[in-house]
């Protein structure tokens, strides 16, 4: 099948398909003698496997340590945990820092009125927050 036909089997877009193929991810099995891409059963799969690690928010990068793993049938399941659980280490200090941003902004929030008045405690929050990241 074409890229165009293996993109809406698996959801992607042929430019990131191209993408995942230039970096390394994986490579169609054949092309054509004009060199299109051919795309067969096996590469819809790893396609698929690279749409769900990145949907994960695997980085390109670990995708590719996750795929060279997955395809290596000798390797140990403790590599793959471990890869995993620091991604879970990653996300849960991305997701504690969010967490502090809505918090700041929820104050800020709280204490402005939303009215036709000009002061703006949000506007100076912001504004202060600026001055105590320069000092």
């Amino acid at each position: 099948m074409n890229i165009g036909e293996a993109a809406k089997q698996t959801g992607l877009t042929p430019k990131m398909i191209r993408y995942y193929e230039d970096q390394g991810l994986f490579t169609p099995h054949t092309r054509t003698l004009a060199g299109y891409r051919q795309y067969a059963e096996s590469d819809l799969h790893a396609l698929h496997f690279i749409r769900s690690a990145r949907e994960l928010g695997f980085s390109v990068k670990q995708v590719a340590e996750l795929t060279e793993l997955w395809r290596n049938h000798d390797r140990a399941s403790s590599e793959v945990k471990k890869l995993a659980m620091d991604h879970i280490q990653a996300l849960e200090n991305k997701a504690a820092i969010l967490q502090r941003m809505a918090n700041s902004l929820k104050t800020l929030a709280q204490h402005c009125h939303g009215d036709e008045r000009p002061d703006c405690p949000i506007l100076d929050g912001l504004q202060s927050q600026d001055m105590q990241s320069r000092a």
